[in-house]
């Protein structure tokens, strides 16, 4: 037998010795652990859609996760109070309504820093989480997430895999190997999909002023949502691009198909696509599988801001939900209520700011429509603000905030007086409110 049979029949006798039933894999968990969960469609469906059958033999189980796909149990349903309690690094609709009824609560955070203090307060007793299938040397791939998924493996107790044929093998800090592994389950089902929508008009206005300030050889990050994707849309016509993102989209490999990304003007791993996480479709799965172009790293490196800053012309593009007008951003809660979270806001746009060249924009519609409280009617509100609504959380310090653009323009905020900040943001807010937001600024003295 050669050395390389060798080596990958004994991997493979590993590899048996530590398969398990979901059932067997669940015992593992014992009262007051804290097991942390693989972030978005990386998350081990099968492990966590059944966690609530252990509800009777567990109490104080502490579950931290990040944006889960789909609605387990566990969390979404009452009665398991007492055995389970959820803590979120991003909050999704399910999360949100979960948090009401006192089953999940927000962890603070910055993204690349995210698991480093996760551990610093409290070790890991169990991580959970998915891979692709194991290769002939003993190694498989963490596949769609290395955000903080590498650090749990080195530090967990208890590590256990569902390792499934349908996850992609994704090259960079996902590779682990089977003696890193404690126990495995196998399982079969597609990979979660995650569809970009349809970027309305207003989306599409945005993304034409932001697309006009992007210079060709940039390295970009986008965000999640419709803004970002109809940026992507609009980036057709640039050359050289380069991808240097927290989360790996669908957009992106449209710009990669159409020529447009190359990664040749990089000044960091120039010629690969770098990132922390993928989300998306079967279409962006099957580009990420086996390729050697798509680094997924740790995303303590991923998304630290000096990290960021070595890829000259960085350009960081994301989202809020309101602005006041001296540049604060609240990007993740609705007043008070948590509604998303911080995740790698102000780790990318700091980053951006410090590269040569580079660019940050924070983007929102000028206007929302909301319910008005207690009737069903509903009123449009301004995105831009004189102050923050009552404690709603600054997710991007107004010393941060570089450009902010609207439906109607950019205004370019970067060393600018609060006097200078508070009539560029006013002319990019909706002409139905220009005039109040004038007044509320004159009688707050914001000048």
């Amino acid at each position: 037998m050669s050395d390389s049979k060798t080596i990958a029949y004994k991997g493979e006798a590993v590899y048996r010795s530590k398969l398990v039933s979901v059932e067997e894999a669940l015992q593992m968990i014992k009262s007051n652990d804290h097991v942390v969960s693989a972030l978005a469609a990386a998350e081990p469906r099968e492990l966590l859609s059944k966690l609530h059958t252990i509800a009777e033999e567990v109490q104080g189980v502490k579950v931290s996760t990040c944006l889960p796909i789909l609605d387990y149990d566990y969390f979404s349903k009452p009665g398991y109070e007492n055995s389970f309690l959820m803590e979120g690094w991003f909050y999704t609709a399910t999360m949100r309504q979960a948090h009401k009824d006192r089953r999940v609560t927000y962890i603070p955070n910055h993204l690349h820093l995210a698991g480093t203090k996760r551990l610093a307060h409290r070790p890991t007793n169990v991580f959970i989480g998915t891979a692709s299938p194991m290769d002939q040397h003993g190694y498989l791939s963490l596949s769609l997430s290395a955000t903080y998924e590498r650090q749990m493996v080195e530090k967990a107790d208890i590590v256990i895999l569902e390792v499934n044929p349908n996850m992609p093998r994704t090259f960079g800090d996902t590779t682990v190997h089977i003696n890193e592994i404690d126990y495995i389950v196998e399982a079969n089902y597609e990979v979660p999909e995650f569809p970009s929508p349809e970027p309305t008009e207003k989306d599409v206005e945005i993304g034409k002023y932001i697309a006009r300030e992007i210079e060709d050889g940039s390295t970009i990050q986008l965000g999640i949502g419709g803004i970002p994707n109809a940026v992507a849309a609009q980036l057709m016509s640039k050359k050289d691009l380069g991808i240097h993102t927290e989360m790996f989209t669908d957009g992106m490999v449209d710009l990669f198909n159409a020529g447009v990304i190359t990664g040749n003007k990089k000044t960091l791993l120039p010629g690969r696509m770098v990132a922390t996480f993928a989300l998306g479709t079967k279409k962006l799965y099957d580009f990420i599988d086996n390729n050697p172009g798509v680094v997924i790293n740790d995303g303590s490196w991923v998304n630290d801001p000096y990290v960021i800053s070595q890829n000259h012309k960085m350009v960081s593009i994301n989202t809020s939900i309101e602005i006041d007008l001296t540049g604060q951003c609240c990007s993740e809660s609705i007043g008070h209520r948590q509604f998303s979270g911080t995740g790698g806001q102000s780790d990318t746009a700091v980053g951006a700011q410090m590269s040569p060249g580079g660019k940050s924009f924070i983007a929102l519609y000028s206007t929302a429509s909301v319910r008005v409280k207690g009737t069903d009617e509903r009123k449009v509100i301004s995105k831009i603000v004189p102050q923050l609504a009552t404690g709603a959380v600054v997710s991007l310090s107004r010393n941060d905030v570089d450009y902010v653009v609207t439906e109607y323009g950019i205004a370019a905020l970067k060393g600018t007086s609060v006097r200078e900040r508070v009539e560029r943001l006013i002319a990019i807010a909706h002409p139905d409110f220009r005039d109040e937001l004038r007044d509320q600024a004159n009688q707050l003295q914001m000048w």
